[in-house]
């Protein structure tokens, strides 16, 4: 049964990756990149004086939201998972060194549509009698179409963003963790998956309040961890790090060196892997992060958007760029390393390795550990995946939550529903099937695209005004300044 579901998803998700989502994802972010006059290289700077000029992990007591900080930490806890570790892994081994490039460009064009939908969320947000504050992508896609259509599109939204994130996007965190943890520690999987569901189930009853105070202590610690120990396996293995930066970018464009195939199909399957593993990582057009961006507490939309944009730079150009350059130097680099074994050895060479989109990033981290430290490698990765992940699971879930309010009316019957069958599924992703768990992930994250691309198109203008009123007051500073 689970054969034949993996396979008929399978065969989706390879229309939609190759065709659907690569037009969506890149069409929409050089739409916005030109719309808005290249935000992400014209007020990058602003967003990381927004972020750390004034930096504090604790948020404080919000009314009716939360922190600015609170809402990116929350952001970046969704967007740094396993798509960082399991999914960049897994995106070099199928699509050579060079499907990073094409994440970067993805991520890159990325930050544009990031900007929007951020902006959007802050824009048609709402607050109701209690003053709770409720927005993301439902509610400007209501916008966008004031009517029957739009009710269609929001609710077809609604029960994507349920499945992908709140059930199905879980799973593939559980099950990462649970299949890290035992490789590393010989623990149950179901054990890690029980244990798991608790503590979330702990911190889903605190709403987003405690999911941000959670988060924004988490977050720079996790990141901080994974790259200290990223950087000691590039400072030990100096010799091979320039040739895997080359590796990424030769192999971008002419990837049938490596992964065999005539040009087009090699070149196809590379900058298919950067878009569907970099959308399953930075999130930048799905649609799922602006539910956090919306409860930050900020003067106006604007601020949060640019906030918005340091979010996929960490996540991609940061987080996901080290895990590419660290199995890439340990794995690719060298006479026997994967990269000069050509189209002939190269499935060979994966195959003789033991090499796995789950397993890939501990035998690099493993291999590239100085001799004393090479036995906690494979610990090391599942620690950090651990973290990772876990923040992941809690951002996804309110994420879901939030959608299931809107299609319940605040039903607290069927919240509480939602909540229960996402625990289960919890535990159920340490005991799935890993492709099929992710096959079924990509299937609805890339279902949350279309709905979500369609509307931000739509209201184009308004982020475009936001956009363009922050030029003006810059040139009009400029003149002044002269």
């Amino acid at each position: 049964m689970q054969e034949a579901i993996l396979n008929f998803v399978a065969d989706a998700n390879k229309y939609l990756s190759d065709y659907i989502l690569i037009i969506l994802l890149v069409g929409t972010g050089l739409f916005f990149t030109f719309r808005t006059r290249f935000i992400q290289v014209r007020c990058f700077g602003e967003g990381m004086k927004k972020v750390f000029g004034n930096l504090k992990f604790k948020g404080g007591k919000q009314e009716g939201g939360i922190s600015s900080f609170q809402a990116l930490a929350t952001a970046i806890a969704a967007q740094v998972g396993t798509g960082n570790i399991v999914g960049a892994s897994g995106a070099i081994l199928v699509g050579g060194p060079g499907a990073i490039f094409w994440m970067w460009v993805i991520a890159f064009l990325g930050m544009a549509t990031i900007y929007a939908e951020a902006t959007l969320a802050q824009e048609t947000r709402i607050t109701d009698a209690n003053g709770n504050i409720h927005g993301g992508p439902v509610y400007y896609i209501k916008k966008a179409f004031p009517n029957g259509f739009g009710k269609f599109l929001a609710g077809f939204f609604a029960i994507a963003t349920i499945l992908a994130l709140g059930f199905m996007g879980t799973m593939v965190q559980s099950n990462s963790i649970a299949e890290s943890m035992n490789s590393a520690f010989g623990v149950p999987t179901y054990v890690i998956g029980i244990v798991l569901a608790i503590v979330c189930a702990i911190i889903f009853i605190g709403g987003i309040k405690r999911i941000a105070a959670v988060a924004e202590k988490i977050v720079p610690i996790m990141a901080t961890l994974f790259l200290v120990g990223g950087l000691i396996v590039l400072c030990c293995n100096l010799s091979g790090l320039w040739e895997a930066i080359c590796m990424i970018f030769r192999f971008a464009f002419t990837p049938s060196a490596l992964i065999g195939g005539t040009i087009g199909y090699a070149l196809k399957t590379a900058i298919s892997q950067g878009a569907k593993r970099g959308l399953f990582s930075n999130e930048a057009g799905m649609g799922s992060t602006p539910h956090a961006h919306a409860m930050a507490k900020v003067e106006k939309p604007h601020d949060q958007g640019v906030v918005a944009m340091v979010g996929v730079f960490i996540d991609t150009f940061v987080v996901l760029t080290m895990t590419a350059l660290v199995v890439i130097t340990t794995l690719y680099t060298g006479p026997n390393g994967l990269g000069n074994m050509g189209a002939g050895g190269y499935e060979a060479g994966i195959a003789a390795m033991g090499l796995s989109k789950t397993n890939a990033m501990q035998m690099a981290v493993t291999n590239g550990f100085p001799a004393f430290m090479s036995s906690i490698g494979s610990g090391f990765v599942a620690i950090c995946l651990l973290f990772f992940a876990f923040t992941t699971i809690i951002s996804w879930n309110f994420f879901g939550k939030v959608n299931a309010e809107y299609l319940t009316k605040n039903s607290k019957v069927m919240v509480f529903i939602y909540s229960v069958i996402a625990i289960v599924f919890i535990v159920l992703g340490s005991l799935a099937s890993n492709d099929l768990v992710w096959e079924l992930t990509d299937f609805f994250n890339y279902l949350m695209v279309i709905p979500n691309a369609i509307a931000l198109l739509a209201l184009s203008k308004i982020v475009a005004k936001h956009s363009k009123n922050k030029q003006n007051k810059q040139n009009k500073q400029n003149k002044q300044n002269k």
